[in-house]
């Protein structure tokens, strides 16, 4: 394998280890974290949205894997999650 390959590679596989948006922290979701325990946990949200008290929130994109949580005094109330590996 020459040099170049290798890099590419390892980039590739560094890249795949960064994505938090997979399966295994989904398994680490539990109704009742606070926000930021979902934050340390995925990061920051892609997009977040609404009112009196409620929010919904994703990470990722929804045409690859995304996981979305809706929270309730920023508490994880339900969440879901698809394409996850």
């Amino acid at each position: 394998m020459s040099f170049r390959s290798a890099l590419v590679l390892g980039a590739c596989l560094l890249l795949a280890a960064c994505n938090k948006v997979n399966q295994e922290n989904f398994s680490r979701l539990k109704a009742g974290m606070s926000k930021a325990e979902v934050e340390q946990l995925l990061g920051a949200p892609t997009e977040c949205a609404g009112a009196l008290g409620f929010s919904s929130c994703s990470w990722g994109n929804e045409q690859a894997a995304f996981i979305s949580i809706q929270f309730a005094d920023d508490q994880v109330l339900l969440f879901s999650g698809k394409g996850l590996k």
